[in-house]
This record gives C-alpha cells, structure tokens and sequence, in this order.
C-alpha cells in the first residue's frame, strides 16, 4: 500500500514522479531495443542459413580441378554413410547469359530433375512459371528474378548461355552459344543468388558444358546440420585424394562469424541502454527517499521494522523496472510484427533507399525472435532495477527518527 501511494506523485513531487517516468521510458525504449536488434540478427542467420543450405546442402564433396568423374561412386559412398539423408550429383558454372544485347555474368547450375522438382527453397519461391516444366534435354531453365530484371527477359524467352570453353577451330577456341527457353522465374530473396542462378537439369549442363558422364560435385544433407564435420568425417577419408568435403561453415566461414561477433557486439553496447534506465531508477529513488524523509521518519516511531522500509522502496524501483520491461517487450514485438511496413515508410520519408538487397543479401528484414533470448533481457532488466533499489532502500531503512524529527 505504502509503495504503491510512493509510486503515484504527492504534493510538490511532480519532478520526482517525472524523473521515475523518465526511467520506466528509459527502460522500455532499452529493452525493446534488445529485442528487435536481437531478434533481427537471429533473423538474418536463419534466414542465409536456411536459404543457403536450401540450396547449397549442408556440405558438398568437390573433385579437385571442378570435375568429379567417378561421381557414381562418391554418390554411393555418401549415400551409405551414417547420419546422410540425401546426396544428389551437381553441376556449378560461371558463364555468361545474353540476351537482345544485354549480357550478364550468370552462375548455371545443373541439378537432377527430381531435385529441382522437390527442392524446398526453390519450390517455394516459384514467381511466374513451374518448375515441372523442366526435363533433361529439354532445352528449358529457371532463372532468378533479379537476372531476369537485369536481362530484360520474361517468361518464353529465350535466354543464350555462352560457354566461352567452346570449341577448337583453326583460328583459334570459337565460345559455344546454346539458347534455353525461360520456363521459370524465382525469387529465392538472397541477392546474390536472384541476380544470377541460372538452373537446368544436369544432363543438359553437362551437354552446355561438354563434360560427358562427368559432374562438379555432390550436394549432401545430414540429420544435424550442426554435427556435419563429425558425421561426414569418415566420408571425408574414403574420398581424399580424389575430391575434398566442404560443410556450409567453410563455405560461408566470413559471414556467419560477421554476424556471431556482430551480434555479441550489439548485445552489449545495447545492453547500456537498459544499464543507463537503472541509473536513471536509481537517481529518482534517492530523490524519492529524501523528499519522504520525514514520512520514514514517523513509520519508523509507529514501529516500522528497517526491513518493512527496505521492502518498501526495492517494491518502488521493482515496480518501475518491471512496467518499463512489460512496455518494452510490448513495444518489441509491435515493431518487429511491422517492421517492414516502418522501413518502408522511413524510406518513402527521408527518400533514402535504407533496405538495398545488393548490400543486405536479403530482400526484406527478416525477424526470429527467440524465446530464451528474450527471457534473459528481461531478466537482466529486472536484475539491474532491483540492484538499483539497494542503496536508496538501506539509505531510508537507516534513517534516525531522532534526527529527522528533534526539531518538529
């Protein structure tokens, strides 16, 4: 009762009850900071790292020079191994796509037509055309949307991959042009995959690229993508010296620990936020305590125990952390469930392009907030608020009656 008349502003305490809404602001605005930069950062991985491995596996086995030739083998190896689920051969090739004049660096990928078929990432993010579509010899790609705004290039035309390993005349290596039919167009939403994917069924890569019965790689994916080192090691022994296992951490070693040394970073500088709110709870507290000095006063010759006073003011400062932390988490998850629609209208204010998917790698803010995460911020907000609440506590609950009231 008493903590809660302490909380609402008395006579001539309107600048304290400000201090203390300052405060409860304060920590709302840090933990609600926490939560979305947190939230966005888990985001971000989740989302490379689904759509990466989605179309990347989890590990690839490479023949060395970019060929495999006893794929079959490999396959077979791999297929046998314990904790594989899939292994699927592949086909990677930088070459060049033309067409009407306009000419772009394209990234050809051959894949089996069941693959491309069932392929989750792909599958999903179909924007004109199908998939099925595709079939070996067919002479009919996929292409992603971003090449296909570059190219100019729409559904039924026909797309001309330059493979500029063509073939020997005697004035010298002529490129070899073959046309495909654009059969689908995806939206994966990793830039730099939409700008230049070009995918065909396998044989027809191998015929574009004139590797006969031969492929780059083989594509797996295991049980645990976090134990892929230890469950393909025994993989890795039966193919040295013929080809080298590469898991998704090499593959993108820079980028995911970009973002793990990023996140830790963010945490802790936005973890001050909150630690400046518990200042700010501090500072109203010692106010409040002063400005009550003769209420603690009389508490105390009405038998007011030193303990009944602690508990009286940490309730004070608890109370405000707590609301702050409430209102945060609240303020948190509205922005997140829009945060879209702010950087869209941030950007159609100020005129400035904030969400270039060339520089984020994705095409929309991605959010993944984690429940643990989100329980250790307010934690750690309620934990500050009641550390905040020690000194101004035991500063009242030491307060001599005597002194305070000799001259009443």
């Amino acid at each position: 009762m008493i903590a809660r008349r302490y909380l609402l502003p008395g006579k001539g305490e309107g600048f304290i009850f400000l201090v203390a809404g300052i405060s409860l602001v304060a920590v709302m605005l840090g933990v609600a900071a926490l939560i979305i930069v947190m939230s966005v950062m888990n985001g971000f991985r989740a989302e490379l790292f689904d759509k990466i491995v989605g179309l990347n596996g989890h590990a690839v086995v490479q023949g060395y020079g970019g060929r495999l030739p006893d794929w079959k083998a490999v396959l077979k190896e791999a297929k046998a191994t314990p904790g594989v689920t899939s292994a699927t051969p592949l086909i990677e090739q930088p070459l060049l796509g033309s067409f009407q004049g306009r000419v772009e660096a394209v990234l050809v990928r051959g894949m089996t037509v069941n693959d491309i078929r069932n392929n989750a990432t792909l599958k999903a993010k179909v924007v004109a055309g199908n998939l099925g579509a595709l079939t070996p010899n067919g002479g009919k790609v996929a292409i992603g949307s971003r090449l296909a705004e570059n190219l100019g290039i729409q559904l039924g035309d026909s797309l001309t991959i330059i493979n500029p390993a063509g073939r020997s005349t005697p004035f010298g290596t002529v490129p070899r042009q073959v046309s495909y039919q654009v059969a689908a167009i995806f939206e994966v939403g990793i830039y730099d995959y939409d700008k230049a994917f070009v995918v065909m069924p396998v044989e027809d890569a191998q015929t574009l690229l004139l590797l006969g019965d031969v492929v780059s790689m083989i594509e797996v994916e295991t049980i645990n993508a976090d134990q892929v080192s230890a469950i393909l090691e025994p993989l890795a022994g039966k193919v040295a010296g013929r080809a080298i296992v590469t898991d998704w951490r090499q593959m993108n070693a820079s980028l995911f620990e970009a973002l793990a040394v990023e996140r830790v970073a963010m945490f802790v500088v936005l973890s001050i936020i909150v630690l400046v709110a518990v200042f700010n709870i501090l500072s109203s507290l010692i106010m409040l305590v002063r400005a009550k000095t003769r209420d603690i006063a009389i508490l105390r010759t009405m038998g007011a125990s030193r303990a009944g006073l602690v508990k009286i003011f940490m309730t004070v400062g608890v109370t405000i952390g707590s609301l702050g932390m409430a209102a945060g988490m609240v303020l948190g998850f509205t922005f997140l469930f829009f945060r879209q629609s702010v950087v869209n209208a941030i950007q159609f204010l100020t005129g400035q392009n904030l969400w270039d998917p060339s520089i984020r790698f994705l095409t929309e803010l991605p959010a993944k907030p984690d429940p643990v995460e989100i329980a250790i911020i307010c934690l750690m907000a309620l934990v500050f608020s009641f550390l905040a609440t020690l000194y101004p506590a035991f500063k009242a609950a030491n307060t001599d009656p005597v002194q305070v009231l000799r001259y009443e």
